[in-house]
């Protein structure tokens, strides 16, 4: 079993011994841990001696931290001191179980701590009561998880895969804590292409963070690249998850490479930053697609009330069931200042943050901010079905504060949506995948920073625009006849008259009533012969006869009831007179309120000019409501024209189809 296919099938089909005990959608609470287990038990197979030799010598002597000493003799940041090995815990049937948490409880702190995220040790004794723990030991035994014969980067396509299978047998996400490789590649091409002068100086150092890690799929695969450019460099990783089982296999894996174990945390990144007040070269990050982020939004408020700016997320807040952009928040919070080399960053979005909501709401205020800072470098649009989890479109944000002179004040998009090729099997919705040749030339793209079938550049102010309010005015005709009148009847303040809040009080109340249903008939009685008066098409003409006739009636009318009156008398009509304020200004009328979307570059007045007054002659623009805002219609800007098919070829086609069905109803006929 060289191939790691080979290992994941045969890892696979063990999990068929959980069968009875398990349902399928705990599987992976087993064999997990049980994979982890048995790559650290190969791992530290050929010291395993030296260090229970080292640790006998030592144990009771005057050392108290005895941890460093036998990492180095193990030859890693981890070690083991039970007499135990798969092997041997397979030569003891009887005590399997005892034998097996003696083991696990002897691992080194980091370690240990690895595998208590997964909670296996609870499983043990529910396996030996099923007699299955024994089996499963066996089983794992006839494996061989040693680096020697699976590398580190096919152990994290082994345990991607397994994942992948656990959660599709049980209907569940397939895919949440891992990104496609080949898509990760794309993205740790761009972020390191425009250094890779930097990249290649000896002894260099540089920092890499995920701040929704997984897996650690996007850590491996940046430290690989890095290792093939200049193996003399190193690359110090750093990542966060909140899902136990996930931050438990990158910990492994971080651990058996050889990379700090306190450079992966667990725990949720935005309420629980355990990198606060640290910055990064390079970030990485594929977060998930429309999350709620409802259970942190107390502590996400509080931090963007109490600190805007000076906290993390101070340029907006995207709607509460889609917490994507908090990531990118998040991460441009931890770039480097430019005087200090700067950052860049890659993240996978969905289409939603490209143009999800309009000016002055949270996204667009955010876009704005990235934007009019010059961060945004580049869009990518990608294939669909690329992803394990979804076949949606999905689009690469580039994003950095030292960009090249060229790209400064520009942002390129990239139409990738053609660059792949079909699977010959289907994984999960991963349908598409793309291939070298097509990364590199994406690569190249990018790189060239010149337009052409797939590139488009634009300014950055191309994608704001003002959102301007435009009013019309208030033009109202008042008449009294009978359905006005019954129009008055319903209103809340006149049907408020025959109403008594004396509850407790029942001949105060009927008092009030009856006083109420006084006061109403004497409106309508009143109100009656101004029907003779015709339609007036003048507010302040109808407001002045309408306060006469009450005050000749001795009439004492409470203001809102003389206002709901005065509308319910009223009908919006063209040819009135238009409704002025009390400073002489037109009043607008709120039903004819447009909005409308002028582009930064574009002087308002001339677009009025151009296209609204042309049609509404009497309109203008309350610029009191006027908002900026940005957005990326990414499909705008590569939109193809296809003609329509000629109806001849319709025609005939359908000819084709009903001959073919006629032939065969008469086969079918005899």
């Amino acid at each position: 079993m060289n191939n790691f296919g080979e290992k994941v099938s045969f890892i696979w089909s063990v999990a068929d011994l959980l069968r009875g005990p398990y349902r399928p959608n705990q599987y992976k609470d087993v064999m997990l841990p049980m994979t982890i287990l048995r790559r650290l038990d190969c791992v530290l197979e050929p010291t395993k001696d030296k260090v229970l030799e080292k640790y006998k010598s030592m144990k009771d002597g005057k050392v108290k931290n005895l941890e460093p000493i036998l990492n180095k003799v193990a030859g890693q940041s981890f070690h083991n001191i039970s007499r135990f090995t798969f092997v041997k815990l397979k030569g003891d049937p009887n005590n399997i179980a005892a034998n097996l948490t003696d083991y696990i409880k002897k691992f080194s702190g980091h370690a240990r701590e690895i595998i208590d995220h997964f909670g296996f040790e609870e499983h043990i004794a529910k396996l030996d009561k099923a007699d299955r723990l024994y089996l499963l030991v066996s089983k794992f035994c006839e494996i061989d998880l040693h680096p020697y014969k699976v590398s580190n980067i096919e152990m994290g396509y082994i345990f991607e895969d397994l994942i992948r299978r656990f959660n599709e047998a049980s209907n569940e996400e397939a895919g949440d804590h891992f990104t496609p490789r080949e898509v990760i590649r794309l993205m740790v091409n761009l972020i390191f292409t425009p250094d890779s002068d930097v990249l290649t100086t000896k002894g260099i150092v540089k920092t890499l963070y995920d701040p929704a890690a997984g897996t650690g799929g996007m850590l491996s695969v940046s430290e690989e690249y890095l290792r093939e450019l200049n193996p003399d460099a190193r690359l110090e990783v750093f990542g966060q998850d909140y899902n136990a089982q996930a931050y438990a296999v990158c910990g492994s894996d971080m651990m058996i490479k050889g990379q700090s174990f306190d450079n992966i945390r667990f725990g949720n990144s935005f309420t629980e930053d355990h990198f606060s007040g640290k910055k990064f070269d390079y970030m990485l990050a594929n977060p998930p697609f429309g999350v709620e982020w409802k259970p942190e939004e107390a502590a996400i408020r509080k931090e963007h009330d109490e600190q805007g700016f000076g906290g993390r997320f101070g340029a907006g807040l995207p709607r509460i069931n889609d917490g994507s952009f908090l990531f990118l928040l998040h991460m441009i919070s931890k770039m480097k200042e430019p005087r200090e080399g700067g950052t860049r960053l890659a993240i996978v979005f969905n289409g939603s943050p490209l143009f999800t909501g309009s000016a002055g709401s949270g996204e667009s205020d955010i876009r704005r901010w990235i934007i009019e800072n010059d961060w945004l470098e580049a869009v990518i649009a990608m294939p669909d079905q690329l992803f394990y989890n979804t076949g949606i479109s999905t689009y690469l944000w580039i994003v950095t504060n030292r960009k090249e002179k060229k790209r400064r004040g520009k942002i390129q998009l990239i139409n990738a949506t053609t660059f792949f090729k079909k699977m010959r099997k289907s994984l999960g919705n991963k349908r598409n995948e793309i291939c070298e040749d097509q990364r590199n030339e994406i690569t190249r793209l990018y790189g060239n920073f010149k337009e052409c079938e797939f590139v488009k550049i634009f300014d950055n102010s191309d994608f704001g625009y003002n959102r301007i309010t435009v009013e019309r005015p208030l033009r109202l005709n008042f008449t009294v006849n009978e359905d006005r009148l019954q129009r008055v009847e319903v209103t809340g303040p006149f049907a408020g008259l025959a109403a008594s809040k004396k509850r407790k009080d029942t001949k105060a109340a009927e008092t009030e009533i009856t006083e109420g249903k006084r006061l109403q008939e004497s409106i309508l009685k009143v109100l009656s012969p101004l029907a003779s008066k015709g339609v007036i098409k003048n507010r302040d003409k109808f407001i002045s006869l309408l306060k006469d006739t009450f005050r000749t009636s001795n009439l004492a009318v409470p203001t809102p009831l003389f206002k709901a009156i005065l509308m319910a008398l009223s009908e919006r009509d063209e040819m009135a007179d238009i409704c002025k304020d009390s400073d002489g200004d037109p009043e607008p009328d709120p039903e004819l309120r447009d909005y409308e979307n002028v582009p930064l570059k574009e002087d308002i007045a001339a677009y009025m000019k151009r296209e609204v007054l042309p049609h509404v002659p009497d309109a203008w623009v309350d610029e009191t409501r006027t908002k900026i805002g940005y957005e990326i219609n990414f499909n705008r800007y590569f939109y193809k024209y296809t003609p329509p098919r000629p109806l001849e070829e319709i025609e005939a086609e359908l000819k084709a189809v009903e001959k073919e069905i006629a032939d065969m109803l008469r086969e079918v006929a005899g």
